[in-house]
């Protein structure tokens, strides 16, 4: 579909291209009170890496770090698929995404492993986000182009077992941001942005413990996820963080009966780059600029222009209002899934983030549903603040079980 630049695209693509640009100010007469409640989220390049892009993990409150392998962990935590039980797995996921205010602008997802040894995986993935069809045009209203903004990361994973109950795993991502087709804005020459990532986890796994007379396992996992390097849009435009994160996660499986059976995550995500800084600003309302720096002079906090290694460690002590701040960065989801039969699965789940961070907010609910070789997984997101890209928005992901297709191939040779 094609449109004019609309507010909303303007919005869009502004987020995305200038992100991690986010300038606080602060004058003298603000109080505590007003400080502590003041909005200050932590913007970077790139936000569509951290969009959960399968559908049993929607319907979970976008958790995923330890709970039970699939095609999809790669996003998740890479190492659990050394603990997968097919061979071979396959995943594909559609995500509409905005789908109550413009109808084309999705994410899709495409992922899959392969089991080469016993205690090896090897995995790749390509997620795809498409911005829709946009017009450009001048400051008088001239069309002045017409383009479809997109960006793309494509991984490769590798698992392995390095204890019978732990495994390790990392994934090196390239990624893509094509946002204006290069085309000048404001006088200046634009380009896509481009960089390379790596995610190192670790699983946990004991599937023999016991709770009364029921079989259970539990499982913890971590996933330092999007290290990588700084990305600019144009060669003369300042360089901003990618959205390296922390994701740290348990989760608890108990089997009531033969057909029942009950999982418990929680997962626990914090962002690891500079939260932006509380600038001073004059009488007037304008930047203070700092004669010794040239820069806007900082009320509180740190100066958000580190490199990475800095910015992945000085994440936990760079608030403006300090610790109480810091706490506020830690988003937790949680969720429960309910199997029978291990045919029909039911899924809830829920995931706070901080009225000064972003006010994201939302349950999740979702079903699966496995029939031979075909599994389908659905969520359904509701919001309880602000209005969620996802809401009123049904997500789909149909995976492969290739290990069942053999065995049915395998059968009908017998029976012929």
């Amino acid at each position: 579909m094609t449109s004019s630049f609309s507010p909303f695209k303007a919005f869009s693509l502004l987020t995305l291209v200038l992100a991690g640009n986010t300038v606080q100010a602060q004058s003298g007469t603000q109080t505590e009170t007003e400080k502590k409640l003041q909005l200050n989220t932590i913007t970077t390049a790139v936000p569509f890496l951290l969009i959960g892009p399968d559908s049993r993990a929607g319907g979970l409150g976008d958790g995923g770090c330890a709970s039970s392998p699939d095609a999809n962990s790669i996003h998740w935590n890479a190492s659990k698929l050394a603990f997968a039980e097919k061979k071979m797995g396959l995943s594909v996921s559609y995500t509409p995404w905005l789908r109550a205010l413009v109808p084309d602008i999705n994410l899709a997802y495409l992922s899959g492993y392969y089991k080469a040894k016993k205690d090896q995986v090897f995995a790749g993935s390509l997620r795809y986000f498409s911005l829709g069809d946009i017009t450009f045009t001048d400051n008088t209203g001239n069309t002045i182009g017409q383009f479809r903004p997109n960006e793309f990361a494509l991984d490769f994973a590798y698992s392995r077992k390095l204890a019978e109950k732990f495994s390790g795993g990392m994934a090196a991502r390239y990624i893509f941001s094509n946002l204006t087709s290069g085309i000048n804005v404001a006088g200046t020459a634009t380009k896509p942005g481009q960089a390379f990532a790596v995610d190192l986890s670790g699983f946990y796994h004991d599937k023999e413990i016991e709770l009364g007379d029921k079989k259970a396992s539990v499982s913890a996992g971590f996933n330092f996820s999007n290290i990588g390097n700084k990305m600019a849009y144009s060669n003369s435009g300042e360089k901003d963080f990618i959205p390296i994160n922390m994701r740290i996660g348990g989760a608890l499986n108990m089997e009531l009966d033969k057909y029942n059976t009950f999982s418990f995550i929680v997962d626990v995500s914090k962002l690891l780059v500079p939260t932006p800084p509380v600038y001073e600003v004059d009488a007037s309302g304008n930047p203070v600029i700092d004669p010794g720096t040239g820069k806007p002079k900082i009320a509180d906090g740190k100066d958000p222009d580190r490199g990475v290694a800095a910015g992945m460690f000085g994440s936990f002590s760079d608030a403006p209002n300090g610790f109480s701040e810091e706490l506020k960065e830690f988003n937790p989801s949680i969720g429960m899934e309910y199997w029978y039969d291990n045919l029909f699965a039911f899924r809830v789940g829920f995931f706070h983030e901080d009225k000064t961070k972003g006010n994201r907010e939302y349950f999740t609910v979702g079903a699966g549903l496995r029939y031979n070789v075909f599994a389908l997984d659905m969520a359904y997101l509701i919001p309880t603040h602000v209005r969620n890209p996802l809401a009123n928005t049904l997500r789909f992901t149909l995976m492969f079980d290739f290990d069942a297709f053999k065995k049915q191939n395998d059968g009908e040779n017998k029976t012929e």
